[in-house]
């Protein structure tokens, strides 16, 4: 009987999926398709906890939507895969592409060792595949705007249909999945496709329309929270935009939307192009930038991490980090900026952290979205600006509601004052500290090296 096997990798669901539909058609009338993932400990070593449960759940959903039948393996997939194939006698290999350096080159090392048996690539996790999207000269965008006009003249293929019934390989031995990690309270959201799916449903139907003006506003559910269920492929983005266009009335929140795909997209893209931006300054004469270390430096990236800083919005952002494995996007960029223009910390660091807590963490979205930030990236802006955490948390949490959810200790100060506690009548609360740095100095300091960089 011809056997075809099915590797999960970001794609962990059966609606929507490419790979599943070539799967099928390789094994034939009288085949079948063997659902297989392997724990890769490239991968799975590094993650952190947060999205390893989110991992372990999806597949435990992924194994129900099977029937049992998904079959887990532990080990490099350049061995694992061609021992299964050798095991089952199966004719073909399919997968969706794996476009990140490392999955690159580990699919380049599974095709050689699986000799005549072909590893198939069909579709991706993106809605343009990295590396399609080009200027007229053939050379890489660098910004995002034109890349995004090209983008949408590109276009993207409509939603694969979700086969009726796939004849799943049985029988196969199945290692135990690793130790599920305790996470200590952080609530995470559910996981797998039809809870993906579910998401998307209320945020379509409730929220999108509010869109344009409820994604800056971390006080009010504006956003659809989909990032964690895009990163392991729950869902596909071309679901979201045939959605998206069936719900088109020419306003801004579809745009809007639609844009935040887009830069998915192009920071795929950017790594595509520029493999050793994951861990190496797009701007490369930014390198040589000053940044702080010795006690006083870790003390302050301590209070960073853990929400001590002193500045309401800042603590708000790393505590809804460490509460549900998610930030919000606009909370992102102003913790990000404090860190690197605040407490004059490397960007580097802070990616780190963030993918070591976040649900979502995505590597090129993450890098790069800490590289704009740190004015290292793409930003078309120079490195001179520098997010107010206070100015930043009055614009877009007016009333205090996102800072007083994730620090209790600001709940019964007036509005106007708990972004700004030490102005209160009574002083800073009990229980909450002083500001670590003085924000109006530390932006000095940080232009002034931005300035010593560049006279270089």
């Amino acid at each position: 009987m011809p056997t075809a096997l099915l590797w999960f990798r970001r794609d962990l669901r059966l609606g929507d999926h490419p790979a599943l539909l070539a799967a099928v058609d390789a094994a034939g009338p009288e085949g079948a398709v063997l659902p297989v993932f392997v724990f890769d400990d490239r991968l799975y070593g590094p993650s952190g906890d947060p999205r390893r449960v989110f991992l372990l759940d999806c597949l435990a959903d992924l194994r129900e939507q099977t029937g049992g039948a998904l079959v887990l393996r532990t080990g490099d997939p350049a061995q694992v895969l061609p021992q299964l194939v050798a095991e089952l006698g199966a004719g073909s290999v399919h997968v969706s592409a794996d476009a990140g350096p490392y999955g690159r080159r580990r699919d380049t090392a599974v095709e050689r060792a699986l000799g005549d048996v072909p590893l198939v690539r069909t579709g991706s996790p993106y809605l343009v595949a990295p590396g399609r999207v080009t200027k007229r000269d053939g050379t890489p965008f660098q910004v995002f705007t034109p890349f995004s006009r090209a983008w949408r003249e590109h276009g993207w293929h409509a939603p694969a249909p979700r086969p009726d019934d796939v004849p799943w390989a049985t029988g196969v031995r199945s290692d135990d999945p690793p130790p599920r990690p305790e996470l200590d309270g952080v609530r995470l959201p559910p996981a797998g496709e039809a809870a993906g799916l579910a998401a998307w449903a209320a945020f379509r139907d409730e929220r999108l329309l509010g869109y344009a003006e409820g994604r800056n506003t971390p006080g009010t559910n504006g956003t659809s929270r989909l990032s964690a269920y895009l990163k392991y492929g729950c869902v596909h983005p071309r679901t979201l935009v045939a959605d998206l266009a069936a719900h088109d009335d020419g306003g801004e929140s579809v745009r809007r939307y639609t844009d935040e795909l887009a830069w998915r997209d192009f920071y795929a893209d950017v790594l595509w192009h520029r493999p050793d931006s994951a861990r190496a300054y797009l701007k490369p004469e930014l390198q040589s930038m000053a940044y702080d270390s010795g006690p006083h430096a870790d003390e302050l990236l301590e209070a960073w991490r853990t929400g001590r800083t002193g500045f309401p919005i800042v603590d708000a952002g790393m505590r809804q980090m460490l509460g549900e494995a998610y930030v919000h996007n606009r909370v992102r960029m102003i913790v990000a900026s404090f860190l690197v223009k605040d407490l004059h910390q490397e960007w580097t660091v802070g990616a780190r952290v963030f993918m070591q807590h976040l649900v979502d963490g995505d590597l090129a979205s993450n890098q790069h979205g800490w590289q704009w930030v740190a004015g290292t990236g793409t930003d078309a802006s120079p490195y001179y600006r520098v997010f107010n955490p206070v100015t930043q948390g009055k614009k877009f949490d007016p009333d205090g509601t996102y800072v007083k959810r994730w620090v209790p200790e600001l709940r019964d100060l007036d509005a106007k004052y708990v972004h700004e506690p030490w102005t209160a009548p009574g002083g800073i609360p009990a229980g909450y500290p002083e500001p670590v740095v003085d924000h109006a100095h530390e932006r000095l300091v940080s232009l002034d090296r931005y300035n010593a960089v560049r006279d270089r």
